[in-house]
């Protein structure tokens, strides 16, 4: 009996390594809205990281710390926080700031899990409308592989950028 337990646990193991390695080796997770508001409006929410307080869904800890470095917006700025386990360790910086268009940052998760992925917010003027496309990329190393055979991490991630959006939605139409 427990001679069974254990190759059905090892044999299980197995299937899900397995599994995990034919995953892919980066992920990309990305979300869209329309927002009534010019390119400009949206662009100055989110190029300046004060602003991101307003609406972002990953400011879940009331006693997370928060430091600003860099410039005060637009390439160069800098936002570094650490919080509990919802919201765990990190640093981001702008990297690119196309007035209007595009703004590019470097994400470093420290904790839950180390992590170097790469953000954009891409803005596309339609009119009186703008396409605002939150987008993030990464390297999936194994264990992520194999978490992904439990979580989706588009699902995951996807949910977050769906709420920022729509609270970016808010702020930039009132």
């Amino acid at each position: 009996m427990f001679k069974t337990l254990i190759s059905t646990v090892v044999i299980g193991a197995v299937a899900i390594c397995a599994h995990a390695a034919t995953r892919p080796n980066n992920f990309h997770v990305e979300r869209s809205t329309d927002v009534n508001a010019p390119p400009e409006k949206i662009f100055a929410l989110i190029n300046d990281l004060h602003k991101w307080n307003d609406w972002t869904p990953y400011d879940k800890d009331p006693a997370m710390k928060k430091t600003y470095s860099g410039n005060a917006s637009g390439k160069g700025a800098a936002y570094a926080w650490s919080g509990n386990r919802e919201v765990g360790e990190g640093e981001i910086a702008i990297t690119e700031s196309s007035p209007s268009s595009r703004i590019a940052f470097d994400l470093h998760m420290i904790k839950p899990f180390e992590a170097h992925d790469h953000v954009v917010f891409a803005l596309d003027a339609k009119g009186d409308t703008t396409t605002v496309n939150w987008i993030m990329e990464g390297r999936q190393p194994f264990l992520a592989k194999v978490m992904s055979v439990f979580v989706s991490m588009d699902k995951m991630v996807g949910k977050d950028f769906e709420t920022g959006l729509a609270r970016l939605k808010a702020l930039a139409e009132k």
